[in-house]
């Protein structure tokens, strides 16, 4: 199974650390590898997005007035629309590589296991993951540990 990726990156960030292309696609695979999903192939793009553009996607999609670390959207094409795309798209990730620096270092991480987590957790959402209540958060919480222990990479709740 794989999840072909595109990577999109906004040229405001190109002064922060961001990823490879190729871990975030390996990461983000593994993801869907460890998840059941009858999803064969599909598309994610990943936008590294400044904090002002977080600030302005969280301000009009989630009314709450600061940049935020992740953001998910899943594609809302029609079903016919889809069946006729060789890949169907899932959604699309927009994180905002400034506040990842900012949260891997105060919470003592490394930038790759921050960055492994954030993509991971934007990926769940895209396939119906939640955490609005405690037991959808248990839920995806424990996918995410999950999948990044197999990645290599500790458990993203525990902090140094």
């Amino acid at each position: 199974m794989n999840v072909t990726v595109d990577i999109d990156i906004d040229n405001d960030c190109l002064n922060h650390w961001v990823p490879e292309i190729t871990d975030m696609g390996f990461w983000i695979n593994s993801a869907h590898d460890t998840i059941e999903s009858n999803i064969e192939q599909a598309n994610v793009s990943v936008r590294v997005v400044t904090e002002q553009r977080s600030a302005s996607l969280n301000k009009q999609y989630r009314d709450k007035d600061y940049a935020t670390n992740v953001l998910s959207f899943t594609c809302e094409l029609p079903a016919s629309t889809v069946a006729e795309l060789d890949v169907a798209p899932l959604g699309d990730i927009a994180i905002c590589a400034p506040v990842v620096e900012v949260e891997a270092k105060q919470q003592g991480k490394s930038l790759s296991a921050h960055w492994a987590h954030l993509l991971t957790h934007g990926f769940l959402h895209l396939n119906g993951y939640e955490h609005n209540d405690k037991a959808s958060a248990e839920i995806m919480e424990s996918a995410e540990i999950a999948i990044l222990s197999k990645l290599g990479f500790p458990n993203p709740y525990l902090t140094n």
